[in-house]
């Protein structure tokens, strides 16, 4: 069944219980929502929810992604920006890399499917690493690091994504194709986020009501997002683009004093409600996975894409380690383990062509990934910061 009003209004009553608990226990409320997904999936009142990719993807991802671009500087975005687009272009197609061998050489895997689950699982999830980083009040570059670096990885692993499943489908590419194919959905995505936010700017600049300002914005996130998934382009880089213009570009139009205040509260809420029912889906999801079936080829697949990301920070960042970008090894760390998976591989993942190679098993895996990525790194994540002397 669709999420309808009634099954809407109860997912939302728990996640503002689970909320309240997992404050008062110090848990991370990603954590807490994943448990009562599964508890309330095996009760009997149980709604019957398909976690399809169009809920995911299209529904719940673009308000997260916006509101995250809200909150992210320009200035020192534009510092870190050699670092961010490094681990968030040459890191993905590393721990692509090393996941899809793995599981082509021991796990057995064709290397069609094999390439397919390695791009899809190598970028880490904004929707997860934001809030446990965010709940564990994370703050200065190393905040802006983890959340910037798993903002631009995510669309450009989607990106590769699709690149992937057309190959992994039998079609014959060229270099020179995938090369344009690359280009056309990165550079497309952000053309249409910047279009769209630059008109977003030119209204909300001749209004001072700010509900008509929170109203050009929600068009802001979706219309880009939608947009460029018609053309076949980025959507994920269409939002964030759109949500970095319309946060710190003012010639076009600004938004009212009131009227931030008023934006920002209504974004965080937003991100508050989609993140609260991702979770809670992912829950409802794994509580129906058999793990006991595929806990080699999961175990295969965890091992290497924790291998993928500590090879995609550690010599990448050695490359800066001579420069002003330096990044410090204890962040390197954070980075490396604060490397969470969640919607997104999930969402890529459930929305697999039928004919690709190994399907069923790519969704069960990828599952198992991200139930290890919220219970184990999710619950790890605040002890490693508090370790480093990052929080207190």
């Amino acid at each position: 069944m669709d999420l309808d009003f009634q099954t809407g209004a109860l997912l939302l009553l728990i996640a503002g219980i689970v909320a309240m608990l997992t404050s008062r226990l110090r848990l991370p409320y990603s954590v807490g929502l994943v448990v009562a997904g599964i508890v309330l999936s095996i009760s009997p009142v149980a709604p019957t929810i398909v976690l399809t990719k169009e809920l995911l993807f299209t529904v719940l991802l673009p308000p997260l992604l916006f509101e995250a671009t809200l909150n992210i500087p320009w200035p020192q975005l534009r510092r870190d920006f050699p670092v961010i687009v490094t681990l968030a272009t040459a890191g993905v197609a590393l721990s692509a890399g090393v996941t899809s061998a793995g599981m082509h050489y021991l796990a057995h895997w064709s290397w069609p499917g094999a390439m397919v689950f390695g791009v899809l699982i190598a970028a880490t999830d904004p929707v997860s690493v934001i809030a446990v980083f965010r709940e564990a009040k994370a703050h200065g570059r190393l905040l802006m690091l983890i959340e910037t670096e798993s903002l631009f990885n995510d669309g450009t692993a989607a990106v590769a994504f699709a690149v992937a499943v057309a190959l992994a489908s039998g079609q014959h590419l060229t270099s020179y194709a995938v090369v344009s194919m690359l280009l056309r959905m990165i550079g497309g995505g952000i053309l249409c986020g910047a279009a769209v936010a630059g008109a977003a700017l030119l209204l909300v600049g001749r209004t001072h009501d700010h509900l008509v300002e929170i109203t050009f914005t929600t068009l802001a996130a979706y219309g880009s997002f939608l947009l460029a998934q018609h053309f076949d382009l980025s959507g994920v880089l269409a939002t964030i683009t759109a949500g970095l213009i319309i946060a710190n570009f003012q010639p076009l139009g600004t938004i009212s004093d009131r009227g931030k205040e008023a934006v920002q509260a209504f974004w965080e809420y937003a991100a508050f409600v989609a993140n609260s029912l991702v979770f809670l889906l992912i829950g409802m999801r794994v509580a129906h996975q058999d793990f006991g079936a595929i806990w080699i080829p999961a175990g295969i697949a965890i091992a290497f894409v924790t291998l993928g990301r500590a090879v995609a920070i550690y010599p990448l960042c050695l490359s800066f380690s001579m420069s002003s970008l330096r990044v410090a090894m204890k962040h390197q760390h954070v980075l490396f383990w604060g490397g969470l998976r969640g919607a997104l591989a999930l969402a890529l993942a459930l929305g697999l062509p039928a004919e690709i190679s190994q399907r069923g098993e790519i969704i069960a895996i990828s599952f198992a990934v991200v139930a290890f990525s919220v219970f184990v790194q999710g619950l790890t994540i605040t002890p490693v910061l508090r370790r480093i002397g990052e929080i207190v």
